[in-house]
C-alpha cells in the first residue's frame, strides 16, 4: 500500500509539474517505448486511412523501434490524415522513405513502420513529409473476416457449387466430343502462335491506318458534310432515278425479246459468213505479203537480190520554182523549149556578155514583164518568145 501512495504521488507531482502543457492521457508516454535521444526530428506521413492507429504508437524501422507518434489530424484539403510522428535523430533514412501502419500482432497495437526502398535518395530531414505516393497500410484482420464471411454466406460459393454441378452433367457422356474440342482448341491456338508475325503485322497496319485516317480527320469530316447536300439531290430526284430503271428495265425486256426473235437470222447470217472467213482463212500469210508491197513501194521484194545491203536509199528533190525549172529545162540538150528559150551555145543563142540578157519574169500567167514578140520568117503570126511562149505551149497554142 505504501508503494502505490507513492506511485500516486509521484504522478499527481508530475502533473503538477506540467501545469497546462497536459491535454490528455494521450500525453502521457507509453512504458516502455523508443528512446528519441538528444537529437530527434520530426516527420509528418500522409495516410488514407490510419484505421485505429492513436498516439503515443511506436514507430519502428526493420521491426526496431526508433520513435513514436505525436500527433494525429488531417491534411489541408481535409480529406486524408496526416500523422506526425518524431525519430531518433541517429536513424538515417533516404528522403523517398515509405511508410506504411502496420499491426504488431493477429490482435496486436497499430505502429508506422519506416522503410528506406530500393533506389533511395537523399537523407529524410527535419519537418519532411511523406506524401500519399509513398505510403500504405495492412489489412486488418476484421477486413479479411468480413470478405471471407461475404464470400461463405452466399457470396458466391452456392454458385460454384451449381456450377460445378452443371458442368458435370454437360460432360458426362462426352468425352470423345470434349477430347476433339480441346484438339480443335489446341490446333488453333498453335496456328494462331504460327501466324503471330502476320497478325502483328496487320495491326501494326491497323495502327498506321488509324493514325492516317486521324490525320486526315477534318478532311473526312469536311467530305461527310459535303456527302449531306448530294444525298438531298438523290432524294430529289429519286422519281427520276426511279423511272429511269424502270425504262431500263423495259429496255432490257425489248433487247431480250428482240434477241430471241432474231436468233435465227442472226444464226443465218453467221453461217452466210462463215464460207468468206474460211476463205480469208485459206489465204493464209499471201494477204499480208501482198500487202507488203504497200510499204516497199517502187522497190518490191524481188529487187533484194540485186542490191548490195540491207535497205534502199531513196532520195527525191521536186523543185517548183518556175525560174529554176526554165534554166533547167534550157541547160538540157534535147531542149523541148529550144524554140521558145534559147540557151547561150546549146539552142542558138549568141554567147557573150550583154547578148543575152537574163530570162523575164512572168508577171501573171497570160503575160511577161518585158518580152518581145518575133515574127517567123516568110510571114505569118509573130512568134512568142520566153516563159510567155511557155505558157502558151503548155496551154495547147502554136509553138
Amino acid at each position: 500500500m505504501r508503494k502505490l501512495a507513492l506511485v500516486a504521488c509521484g504522478t499527481v507531482a508530475a502533473l503538477t509539474l506540467s501545469g497546462c502543457a497536459f491535454s490528455g492521457i494521450y500525453d502521457i508516454p507509453l512504458p516502455g517505448g523508443a528512446e528519441l535521444g538528444d537529437h530527434p526530428y520530426t516527420v509528418k506521413v500522409q495516410f488514407r486511412d490510419v484505421l485505429d492507429l492513436t498516439p503515443q504508437a511506436g514507430v519502428k524501422v526493420n521491426e526496431v523501434s526508433v520513435g513514436r507518434v505525436e500527433a494525429i489530424g488531417l491534411t489541408q484539403d481535409g480529406w486524408n490524415a496526416e500523422v506526425t510522428v518524431r525519430v531518433n535523430g541517429d536513424v538515417k533514412l533516404p528522403a523517398n522513405a515509405l511508410a506504411n501502419v502496420r499491426q504488431s500482432s493477429l490482435l496486436g497495437e497499430k505502429y508506422v513502420e519506416l522503410a528506406a526502398p530500393a533506389d533511395g535518395q537523399g537523407k529524410l530531414a527535419d519537418n519532411a513529409v511523406i506524401p500519399l505516393a509513398r505510403t500504405n497500410r495492412s489489412v486488418e484482420v476484421e477486413e479479411l473476416l468480413g470478405a471471407l464471411s461475404l464470400l461463405l454466406n452466399g457470396g458466391g460459393v452456392d454458385q460454384l457449387n451449381t456450377i460445378t454441378k452443371e458442368l458435370n452433367n454437360a460432360t458426362s457422356g462426352r468425352s470423345p466430343e470434349l477430347k476433339a474440342l480441346l484438339n480443335n482448341t489446341n490446333q488453333l491456338v498453335t496456328n494462331l502462335d504460327k501466324q503471330s508475325a502476320n497478325i502483328t503485322r496487320a495491326l501494326d497496319g491497323l495502327n498506321r491506318l488509324s493514325l492516317t485516317l486521324n490525320g486526315q480527320k477534318d478532311k473526312l469530316v469536311g467530305a461527310v458534310d459535303n456527302l449531306g447536300p448530294g444525298l438531298g439531290v438523290l432524294e430529289q430526284q429519286r422519281g427520276q432515278l426511279v423511272t429511269m430503271l424502270n425504262a431500263l428495265n423495259h429496255l432490257s425486256g425489248v433487247a431480250v425479246d428482240t434477241v430471241n426473235k432474231s436468233k435465227e437470222d442472226l444464226v443465218a447470217d453467221l453461217k452466210a459468213l462463215r464460207p468468206t472467213l474460211q476463205k480469208l482463212g485459206e489465204a493464209g500469210s499471201d494477204l499480208p505479203k501482198a500487202l507488203e508491197i504497200l510499204l516497199t513501194f517502187p522497190f518490191s521484194d524481188a529487187a533484194y537480190e540485186g542490191v548490195k545491203g540491207d535497205y534502199f536509199n531513196l532520195f527525191a528533190k521536186v523543185d517548183l520554182n518556175l525560174n529554176e525549172i526554165l534554166k533547167n529545162l534550157g541547160r538540157s540538150r534535147e531542149n523541148p523549149l529550144k524554140d521558145v528559150v534559147p540557151v547561150p551555145g546549146l539552142t542558138g543563142g549568141t554567147e557573150g556578155p550583154g547578148v543575152n540578157p537574163p530570162l523575164p519574169i512572168p508577171d501573171s500567167v497570160g503575160g511577161v514583164a518585158g518580152s518581145q514578140a518575133s515574127a517567123p520568117q516568110g510571114g505569118g503570126q509573130p512568134r512568142q518568145t520566153g516563159p510567155a511562149g511557155i505558157f502558151g505551149l503548155l496551154s495547147g497554142g502554136a509553138g
